[in-house]
């Protein structure tokens, strides 16, 4: 019942724009720190950003500044604008949510930066 569904990936230009959304559902989306992961094959899942229950942000530093965390607890929605992509932001983008012993996962949303 637990749900976080990711959405907004796709294939997009060197330099270009994407806006990740995604849904939460079957927790109390406004307690939980909500967070971007990504990953590519071979390599581990990375931090990308997070956002905490108060709208306090923090970043990896290679994205913090060209991406933007956001949340809108009445849609129990989190989002992430990337600007400025380059090829080395390819990956799998994996929404995260956690709060005390709970920690959920969604399925993930490709993101392919391509000419």
């Amino acid at each position: 019942q637990v749900q976080l569904v990711e959405s907004g990936g796709g294939l997009v230009q060197p330099g270009g724009s994407l806006r990740l959304s995604c849904a939460a559902s079957g927790f109390t989306f406004s307690h939980y720190i909500m967070s971007w992961y990504r990953q590519t094959p071979g390599k581990a899942r990375e931090l990308v950003a997070a956002i905490g229950s108060s709208g306090g942000t923090n970043y990896a530093d290679s994205m913090k500044d060209r991406f933007t965390i956001s949340r809108d607890n009445a849609k129990n929605t989190v989002y992430l604008q990337m600007n400025s992509l380059n090829s080395d932001d390819t990956a799998v983008y994996y929404c995260n949510a956690r709060f005390l012993d709970n920690h959920y996962w969604g399925q993930g949303t490709q993101v392919t930066v391509s000419s």
